[in-house]
């Protein structure tokens, strides 16, 4: 169960930097985006990660191999495209 305190707490760390959007990688391959802090809640038992739509995923810590940097997102602007 150590590991996974371990796992939760790295997490924990993570949110209080400055906050930078992130994937929960899971021993399977499986990512979950975490696009800002409110999309994420942390047990010491537990992790859920919540989708742009409001769906949940309830993720074992001991499962979680790592955290990776998303790319950061602009302002929600649309680029425009010149007219030829």
């Amino acid at each position: 169960m150590e590991d996974a305190i371990v796992n939760v707490q790295h997490i924990r760390a993570r949110l209080q930097e400055s906050f930078r959007p992130f994937a929960v990688v899971m021993s399977s391959g499986n990512r979950y985006p975490v696009p800002h802090p409110d999309f994420i809640f942390l047990t010491e038992r537990v992790v859920i990660v919540a989708d742009q739509r409001g769906y949940t995923a309830n993720l074992d810590p001991l499962h979680i191999v790592g955290l990776e940097d998303l790319p950061v997102r602009g302002n929600g602007a649309r680029k425009t495209r010149k007219k030829r």
